[in-house]
């Protein structure tokens, strides 16, 4: 690797050629202050706009001042981070943005994680000689979606949000407008996230270093059904929760909490406290069914079956393919997801069991998820206008919900999900990552296909954090091509491949979010450290471990559901209450140009 010398701050310092000045004294344990730029793995460091200018540095021979995030360290160069005409120019910018930006941090959602914020209080800003336009004056409204709250009169112009769903997801949503005071990064013509190709996967909120982008907060809800006499309220924890909660409270990256997260929930006064594993492990019963019917009718010559199955447990990715490759809709499993299977047998199988309406049942789910928020609210998910699942909220909310409740999480007990839908397997809880949706359906297809014990359950070859993998699994003599994406920019490439008919997988797994649901839009913020990611991932498969049972099928009270209540998978009761279709929607906006 070729390498340069220079100098920053009177100390010299080797690098690898192309690296930034920024990363340079990074290396150096020297902090320079930025707020548009942020790593990410996979992102071209050319594409950034280094636009804030916080991170200006002196360069010996320039007369301008440098970006420290975007400018290449070159051979000899002298650097110097800490000037008082570098500090100066820092000042003045930081003072220029704040004199644009409403000063309602004591109403405002990020408020004590809002990098602008801390900026301020670096710098010692108290007052500000620049006086600049209202802009809660301005003409943009605070807009809600069901995942997602946009208000542009905080948008700071950082870009983070433009780059991460442009580049890291190619979604298309977001991007520039206007010129001068009135400039922000939104939608197409500002419309509405509603009516643009937007996923809500939640990316945007978990970069964006101010208020303009957050999670619709459905915690009030969640409180006010939880006092209701009337109710009874339930709820189910994702797989990924579990392994980053813990952050929330000074705990390390990685740390499997889920006994002391069950003990938060019951101390919080749910009726019933649940895990989504279970309706994982019920996932794979139909997606792996599914799975095997579409194989046997291949394999017994008919040319119009749907291959590959794509995975459907991603609301996210759901999003994008039918906002972009609607025609290949008919690909997907048509299981539910994990979430929308639990509210369905919640409201169905269990409140048969404990004698309650499903009106008078409220259906909480905690996810990392913020398209998990939209997916609630699609009419498909309903009966009679009464949802599945009433309300989702995220790990960052619930973490704020158990300190409002003044609740010591570091030192609750250890509790046990309820029963019966809190039991489940390994298998479930490696849903939590990519590669853990295939390797779950293959150590159960595997099983009832062969009628033979699997040789070994851990199947390595699908795991990693590559955005796009491939592995192919012997079905004892019946080679099974398995394909995996996470991250929409990998999808959209596998998706194009399909099209153009240079596909060989059986079988794909997608999940919208680097990493899969560990880096969920709603998880703990991270700031693109790798470190933490890992740390996740890592516990995730710690978790499958420490599990009795680690394969779906084996799961007893799955079991006892098809026998008391559904039949068979794929059966027609299930097809009912566990399946859905999906919609082309491609849109056209309409743009009356005479205005």
């Amino acid at each position: 690797m070729d390498t340069i010398k220079l100098t920053i701050d009177n100390r010299e310092v080797e690098v690898p050629k192309g690296t930034t000045i920024l990363n340079a004294a990074k290396q150096m344990g020297i902090s320079i202050p930025t707020l548009c730029h942020f790593e990410f793995k996979g992102m071209d460091v050319h594409n950034r706009p280094g636009g804030c200018r916080l991170c200006v540095v002196e360069v010996a021979g320039r007369r301008n001042l440098a970006p420290a995030c975007v400018t290449e360290c070159m051979p000899d160069m002298v650097v110097r981070t800490n000037s008082m005409r570098v500090i100066n120019a820092r000042r003045t910018v930081l003072e220029l943005m704040l004199s644009d930006h409403p000063n309602d941090c004591l109403q405002c959602a990020k408020s004590g994680k809002c990098e602008l914020q801390a900026l301020a209080i670096r710098f010692g800003i108290r007052s500000n000689p620049f006086v600049g336009p209202d802009h809660v004056q301005s003409s943009y409204q605070i807009e809600v979606s069901p995942s997602i709250i946009r208000d542009m009169n905080k948008c700071v112009m950082c870009r983070r949000c433009e780059m991460m769903c442009n580049e890291m997801q190619t979604v298309g949503a977001l991007s520039a407008i206007e010129r001068g005071f009135p400039a922000v990064v939104s939608t197409a013509f500002n419309q509405h996230l509603d009516h643009s190709p937007c996923t809500f996967c939640g990316q945007c909120v978990a970069v964006c270093p101010v208020g303009a982008l957050t999670e619709v907060d459905n915690t009030a809800k969640v409180i006010r059904a939880i006092v209701d006499p009337t109710k009874k309220t339930v709820v189910q924890v994702a797989p990924a929760v579990r392994v980053a909660l813990g952050e929330e409270f000074g705990m390390k990256p990685g740390s499997i909490v889920t006994g002391k997260l069950t003990a938060a929930l019951k101390a919080l006064g749910f009726d019933y406290v649940f895990d989504t594993d279970w309706s994982a492990d019920l996932t794979i019963m139909e997606e792996g069914t599914e799975l095997l019917g579409r194989l046997g009718k291949f394999l017994a010559g008919d040319k119009d079956v749907k291959l590959p199955i794509l995975t459907s447990c991603c609301p996210a990715w759901v999003n994008f393919f039918e906002h972009q490759f609607p025609e290949l809709k008919e690909l997907p499993s048509t299981a539910k997801s994990p979430q929308q299977m639990f509210g369905a047998m919640a409201k169905t199988y269990f409140a048969d069991k404990i004698g309650v309406k499903r009106e008078d049942m409220v259906c909480v789910s905690v996810m990392p998820c913020l398209a998990k928020k939209y997916e609630c609210g699609r009419d498909e998910f309903k009966v009679n206008g009464n949802p599945d699942v009433d309300f989702s909220i995220t790990t960052r909310e619930l973490a704020a919900l158990i300190k409002q409740a003044n609740l010591d999480f570091t030192k609750l007990p250890e509790e046990e999900f309820d029963s019966p839908l809190g039991e489940s397997t390994g298998a479930a809880v490696i849903f939590g990552t990519t590669g853990g949706v295939i390797e779950a359906a293959v150590r159960t297809a595997y099983e009832v296909y062969t009628k033979k014990p699997l040789p070994k359950i851990d199947f390595e070859e699908l795991r990693g954090l590559e955005g796009i993998r491939s592995a192919t699994i012997d079905f004892d003599g019946l080679p099974i091509n398995i394909g995996i994406a996470h991250g929409l920019k990998n999808a959209r490439k596998l998706l194009e491949d399909i099209k153009a008919g240079k596909c060989n997988f059986h079988a794909i797994e997608i999940m919208a979010c680097p990493g899969g649901c560990i880096d969920g839009g709603g998880q703990p913020l991270h700031h693109g450290n790798g470190d933490i990611i890992k740390a996740r991932w890592e516990a995730i498969y710690q978790a499958d471990k420490n599990m009795p049972l680690r394969k779906s099928h084996e799961n007893p009270s799955i079991q006892t559901l098809y026998k008391e209540f559904l039949g068979e998978p794929c059966g027609h009761k299930s097809h009912e209450l566990l399946h859905t279709h999906y919609f082309d929607r491609q849109t056209t906006v309409e743009v009356d140009l005479n205005k």
